[in-house]
């Protein structure tokens, strides 16, 4: 029987950090509402092939770093793919019966997946054992793509109208899709003043910030959008987050000792929503999270060489509605943030339709609609045989 008090299990991935903050995001709501709530992330791939979990966490990052075009063909024949291939459902089905002495030990009243492979997974989880909880899926990017696409999970949540027509064309029940934008941590909806924010992080207060981001991974010309900058004639100030990516971390450090600019090189940083707070522009590859925060910031975005599939994706329906603008080669760079310093104007119509279409509430949102299987399900529970 599950326990009084609802138990949430968020199944992630392990590529890159969005999928987890989105897991997050919900888990924080969640644990506001009912304090001492029991919500477990876990990273699904722990779960799959031992080969396979090393292929995806480290072969992802090697393919679109070094072979863009290659995962480009890859993304594009799996979204033409009219069915599931025989290797994915056996994965997913391998990684299900996995998954079982574990689920059963936490006994969660609901499943939340941030990632199209877990929702595969409890997609043949809920095939094979009766007794699954609920499932929802998180869809982190402004496309879905067809391997999120199972008819037999409870509840999606995506971030646009068409994304919610997309999966009921697809032949998931109109009741199952729920349009609540992507979950992201509500600090970063945060009111405070640039001036006070930048001096939270020890940045100059009264100075233009570029804030400049590679994703959790540290992916993208990060070194050559340095030096870009370094011929702007303005004076600004950078941020430059890199994540996870140590070696990373260290070279950039050595070339901003040779900038005139004033630039601080971040490793992973808990508090991104106090960095996008303090900027004036953001400087990025558009991952769903990444773009979602700078929504919720009302931050202009410069989305700098988008990888090939969703985040290809994701640039053109953000630059479709006046929130970002595309910059391919990091020699561009210079002119497209100088031409925004110069028209404040433009950059505060970036601003505004930012926040018309941020969906500061989607974490609350999600956070309902869990908590709404989680009560069915234990109604059904306990209903009388």
């Amino acid at each position: 029987m599950p326990s009084a008090r609802p138990g949430v299990l968020f199944l992630s991935a392990c590529v890159g950090e969005g999928h987890t903050a989105a897991a997050q995001a919900v888990s924080g709501v969640l644990n506001q509402r009912l304090p001492g709530m029991r919500c477990e992330v876990v990273d699904s791939y722990r779960y799959a092939s031992t080969v396979f979990h090393r292929v995806a966490s480290n072969g992802y990052i090697g393919i679109v770093k070094l072979l863009p075009q290659l995962y480009k063909f890859a993304y594009d024949q799996a979204e033409r793919a009219t069915k599931i291939s025989a290797f994915k459902t056996w994965l997913h089905r391998y990684t299900a019966l996995n998954l079982r002495q574990f689920v059963t030990a936490l006994q969660p009243d609901v499943v939340v997946c941030t990632h199209a492979f877990p929702c595969g997974v409890m997609a043949e989880y809920k095939r094979e054992f009766a007794d699954a909880p609920p499932v929802v899926g998180i869809v982190t990017d402004f496309v879905v793509h067809p391997f999120w696409i199972h008819r037999n999970i409870d509840r999606y949540a995506v971030a646009t109208p068409a994304m919610r027509q997309t999966l009921i064309g697809r032949g998931v029940a109109p009741q199952r899709v729920v349009v609540t934008g992507i979950p992201v941590d509500p600090r970063f909806a945060q009111t405070s003043s640039k001036r006070r924010a930048r001096q939270r992080i020890g940045l100059l207060p009264d100075m233009t910030t570029l804030l400049l981001m590679g994703g959790g991974l540290g992916i993208g010309p990060l070194e050559n959008a340095l030096l870009a900058i370094e011929r702007l004639g303005s004076r600004v100030q950078t941020v430059v987050i890199v994540g996870k990516n140590r070696s990373l971390e260290r070279r950039l450090r050595e070339v901003a000792h040779a900038l005139r600019h004033r630039v601080t090189v971040a490793g992973f940083v808990p508090n991104v929503y106090d960095y996008m707070c303090a900027a004036d522009i953001l400087v990025s590859k558009p991952g769903g999270l990444t773009s979602s925060e700078a929504l919720v910031a009302g931050l202009p975005m410069i989305m700098l060489r988008p990888l090939p599939g969703q985040e290809e994706r994701n640039t053109r329906y953000l630059e479709e509605r006046g929130v970002g603008i595309r910059v391919e080669r990091s020699r561009d760079l210079t002119k497209v943030i100088a031409g925004l310093l110069a028209a404040p104007q433009m950059t505060e119509r970036m601003r505004r339709n930012a926040r018309n279409l941020a969906r500061p509430e989607a974490a609350a949102t999600v956070a309902e609609l869990v908590l709404d299987l989680a009560a069915a399900r234990t109604a059904r529970s306990s209903a009388p045989a």
